[in-house]
C-alpha cells in the first residue's frame, strides 16, 4: 500500500488542477507489476521534496476518463502538473534520479 494519497474525479479538481504547488501525479493500477516496482521510488522522491510539491496517485482503473484527458496510454505514468496544467511526464519504470531531474527542472523556479 502506498504512502501517497489517492484522487478520483471528485477530487482532481481541487487536488491537482487548483493546487498552489506542483502535482506529481502517479498514474497506475493494481494489476500492473512496474507500477507497483515504481511506487517506493516515487515515494522516495516526495520525502525528499517534501514541501516543494505535491504527490499523488490515480489508479487508472478507476477513473478511466481521467486517464484518457490526460492521454495516458501506458501506465505507470507520472505527469507533472503546475497551475492546473500538464508540464512533463514519464512513461514507465525509471530510476528516481530520472524523476528527480525532472522536477528540478521545473520545481527551481518555484523555489
Amino acid at each position: 500500500m502506498s504512502a501517497l494519497p489517492d484522487v478520483s474525479a471528485s477530487t482532481w479538481q481541487q487536488e491537482v488542477l487548483s493546487s498552489d504547488q506542483p502535482v506529481l501525479v502517479d498514474f497506475w493500477a493494481p494489476w500492473c507489476g512496474p507500477c507497483k516496482m515504481l511506487s517506493p521510488v516515487v515515494e522516495k522522491v516526495a520525502a525528499a521534496h517534501s514541501g516543494r510539491a505535491k504527490f499523488v496517485k490515480l489508479n487508472t482503473d478507476e477513473n478511466p476518463q481521467l486517464a484518457g484527458e490526460h492521454h495516458v496510454s501506458g501506465i505507470p505514468c507520472l505527469i507533472l502538473f503546475k497551475g492546473g496544467k500538464a508540464v512533463d511526464r514519464i512513461v514507465g519504470f525509471v530510476p528516481e534520479r530520472t524523476i528527480s531531474a525532472m522536477l528540478a527542472k521545473h520545481l527551481s523556479s518555484a523555489a
